[in-house]
């Protein structure tokens, strides 16, 4: 499986000179901040996405964006590749490195530089933690919205490499809707500032770009976030429902019906059981399909809302409508859903799919999906945020038996195809890195491509940052 996805080949010009360029990077940096023994090396040569590594030739780990800078100017100066990293949690190979590439890790830049309660934002640097944010202004009454699963380890600058989402974002929006500014450094080293407290800024929308930009058009060492204000009270409901196809047929018309819960959540009864064994979350065990719906507001508002709710449901004949009753029963049903990733790999490989369908096509991109899996031989649990139709189906396969591996990725793929084709896209918030890469092509014309490309060289003209990513690697321009 590890040949299956290829990466460019390593520059042997920059390898010929690694001894040389690895005593240049001790002169610029800390010896605490510089890793280049093959042992030490190990834990930064793959990313969430394990089936694929790489052990790169140097990891910089600077505590500055001064220091940042003075990486990216040697590194542009002599053409060497840089893979930005932050936690390493990326589940497509986004901060897999390459042999002939320094990793810039920002894990050691982990200052809260300003909390600013009156403007509702905060100022931190890129490896501060997505919870920690919250975690500083919660006595305050605020929080950040975006929460990704692994929220306890990313970085706030994987997720704005990422456009990172979670399961609160029906809501309040993924990562580009609570960005408003970042600190940049450029692949010559040139530090740039773009957008800032202010809920707008002039001239071109840079910013939109920079999100979601997977590291290859810079490094954000910081990041000016929205701040929002925590609702009077809060309510996770479960839904229970025979099967899949129904619960997502009471997803879409929850939605069509103008309806916005702050929270959607979907489990399959193969999700239910393993995230139920984990978490002891009172998860009905009865049921093909759970919902996880969370409302907030005043009491008034959240009974309305749920009353409109469970009448919706029972259209779609569901089993179980359970309400939490205090707080430590609803964050053992939160303590399940974000446990799911790592409660399924107690008991099976898995590679973690990311494709984003319509709501109308919910329900049938679930049965194709379970009929894709079938064909493959393989087995599947699906938990995803079903609200904005960010669909994530674990692929349970042996990483010991080639075979098995090689199937699950087929599979993968089919699913994603079948995602774009019913109206959707490749990725709702893991991005593509090398996973979709390939698969880019079944999404966008060579048109788009192109102009995605010519965006992507006029901040990297030599395509250094994170080459082997995001686009196919066969019709890109010459660097």
């Amino acid at each position: 499986m590890s040949d299956t996805i290829s990466f460019l080949a390593p520059r042997a010009d920059v390898l010929a000179r690694r001894r040389q360029i690895v005593a240049d990077l001790i002169d610029l940096l800390p010896p605490e901040c510089l890793v280049h023994e093959a042992r030490e090396l190990m834990p930064f040569e793959t990313d969430a996405f394990i089936s694929y590594r790489r052990m790169p030739l140097a990891v910089a780990l600077p505590r500055t964006t001064a220091e940042v800078a003075a990486v990216m100017r040697y590194c542009h100066r002599y053409g060497i590749p840089v893979v930005p990293r932050g936690a390493g949690t990326s589940l497509s190979g986004g901060a897999i490195p390459q042999e002939d590439a320094v990793v810039v890790c920002v894990s050691k830049m982990n200052r809260i530089l300003e909390i600013d309660l009156p403007n509702r934002v905060a100022i931190v640097e890129a490896g501060v933690t997505n919870l920690n944010i919250s975690e500083s202004v919660s006595a305050d009454g605020f929080f950040y919205a975006p929460d990704p699963s692994s929220q306890l380890a990313c970085t706030i600058g994987g997720n704005i490499g990422m456009n990172s989402g979670g399961a609160h974002c029906l809501k309040y929006g993924v990562t580009t809707n609570n960005l408003l500014g970042v600190k940049m450094v450029l692949t010559d080293g040139t530090v740039i500032d773009l957008g800032g407290k202010a809920l707008d800024a002039g001239g071109y929308d840079l910013l939109g770009l920079v999100c979601g930009h997977e590291g290859q058009l810079g490094i954000v060492t910081e990041a000016t976030v929205r701040l929002i204000a925590k609702a009077e009270g809060s309510r996770p409901v479960l839904f229970g429902f025979e099967t899949s196809e129904e619960a997502g047929a009471c997803v879409a018309d929850i939605i069509a019906a103008g309806i916005i819960p702050v929270a959607i959540e979907f489990m399959d009864k193969p999700a239910i059981e393993i995230c139920e064994a984990f978490a002891k979350a009172g998860y009905p065990l009865d049921v093909g399909a759970l919902l996880i719906v969370e409302v907030e507001g005043s009491e008034t508002e959240m009974d309305d809302m749920l009353k409109s709710i469970v009448e919706i449901a029972r259209r779609h004949s569901v089993k179980t409508v359970r309400e939490c009753q205090s707080a430590t029963e609803a964050a053992l049903v939160w303590k399940g859903r974000k446990s799911a990733f790592g409660a399924t790999g107690r008991i099976a490989d898995y590679i973690c799919m990311d494709g984003t369908v319509p709501l109308s096509q919910l329900s049938y991109v679930l049965r194709k999906t379970s009929e894709i899996i079938d064909r493959h031989g393989l087995r599947v649990a699906n938990v995803f945020h079903a609200g904005d139709g960010n669909m994530h189906p674990l692929i349970l396969f042996d990483a010991n038996d080639p075979e098995d591996a090689a199937r699950a990725e087929t599979a993968g793929m089919e699913i994603l195809k079948l995602c774009v084709d019913a109206g959707g896209c490749l990725t709702g918030e893991h991005g593509v890195g090398i996973e979709k890469r390939d698969l880019m092509r079944h999404q966008y014309s060579q048109a788009d491509l192109e102009q995605q490309m010519a965006a992507r060289a006029a901040f990297d003209p030599a395509w250094l940052l994170n080459p082997s990513k995001v686009f196919p690697l066969e019709g890109r321009p010459a660097a």
